[in-house]
Order: structure tokens, then sequence, then C-alpha cells
């Protein structure tokens, strides 16, 4: 078994095997009682292939590498970066779940680069995820990397495994938040930030 440092993925530092992949797609292929040689699924399982690696990137991505460089800044009250979108895949049936996230923080001193944390967002959900998960490990990446006083993570997810199989109920949308430090705490500071993630989006220029 395989050692790795806490906090890195399983997959980091290996790459996508692709023709396993394909070998594997082809043999889903004729199990449902499809076949692989005819002209429209020929390409199909390079193309899936492909798919996967690009939707399983973040396997070989730390997120903590996007949080390392901050900026000294006495800026003491909330920073908010809201509607991230993103796109996952559910580890129960490798089906897509699509949403936003809004991640926010208080600094002790350092701030990160705004697009950081679409950065790590990218790569938490670039993975076989669960959006409860992903939203934990957002909150405790922000705030521990970052020496934060307080860390708060919503997303809001539409989950193709509700809407394609089961109940296939389309339309609902799951949301989970994570609150650390005086975001769980202190009340004032949790209502803030819930209220700025639900206020009505300003259009750009005014």
């Amino acid at each position: 078994m395989v050692k790795r440092e806490p906090g890195t993925p399983a997959g980091a530092g290996h790459t996508v095997d692709l023709q396993r992949i394909q070998n594997a797609v082809r043999e889903i292929l004729l199990a449902v009682g499809e076949d692989p040689e005819r002209d429209g699924l020929l390409e199909t399982p390079a193309r899936v292939a492909r798919m996967y690696a690009e939707v399983f990137s973040g396997l070989k991505i730390d997120p903590k590498i996007y949080l390392k460089k901050t900026f000294n800044v006495q800026h003491e009250e909330m920073v908010l970066v809201r509607d991230i979108d993103f796109n996952s895949m559910c580890e129960h049936h490798l089906l897509p779940f699509t949403g936003r996230a809004h991640i926010a923080y208080l600094p002790s001193g350092k701030v990160v680069g705004l697009s950081k944390l679409a950065r790590i967002v990218e790569a938490v959900s670039h993975r076989p995820q669960v959006q409860e998960r992903m939203t934990e490990e957002l909150a405790d990446l922000v705030l521990n990397e970052l020496g934060a006083i307080g860390a708060g993570v919503v997303l809001e997810a539409s989950h193709s495994c509700m809407s394609l199989r089961g109940v296939r109920k389309t339309g609902s949308t799951t949301i989970t938040s994570a609150m650390r430090g005086s975001f769980k705490t202190n009340p004032a500071t949790r209502a803030e930030f819930l209220s700025l993630v639900h206020s009505p989006r300003l259009r750009a220029g005014g």
C-alpha cells in the first residue's frame, strides 16, 4: 500500500491509464447489449477515456498549492467570492452534479488572490465526490491554509443521479454548508455571510 501525505489526493503524481479506461468502456458496451464495433460507437471508448482524464484531473492536484502565496493586508472584514461555477462527478453513480460555490473568510492579516478560491473549487470538484464532503474540504482548506479567523462555504447543486435515474426529480437543488471558526461560533458573522450569499446579484457596470 502506497503511503501519502494527509490531504494529498489518492491519484496525485499518477497519470491516467487511458487504454485501461477504453477497455472498460468497451466491456460496458458489450454488457448492456451494444456492439462497440458499430460505426457510431467505434470512437466512444477513446472519447470517454479523454473525458474521464479531464473530469478527474483534480486527483493529480493538491489544492493547497493555490493557497500558498498570500499577501499581508490588514483587512479585518469578510472576504466573499460567490457564484463560482463547478462541475463534479458523484462517486456513487459516476453521474455529474453541477452548481455554484460561495466561499468566505475572515482574514487574520493575510489574504489570497481571489482567483485562487476558484482554483481550489476546480481542484476539489474534479474528482469522484459527494457534495457534503466537498463542502467540508473547501472550508477546511480556507481556514487552515490561510490561518483565517473563520471560514464559510455554501454549495448549491443539481444532481443528475436524482434527475436521470431513481426518483427522477428534475429541478431539485441540494444546498450544503460548512462553517468554521467565527462563522460557526458567532451568529452575527454567520448571518452576515448567508445574507450576502443570498442577496440580489449586482449587474456589471452598476
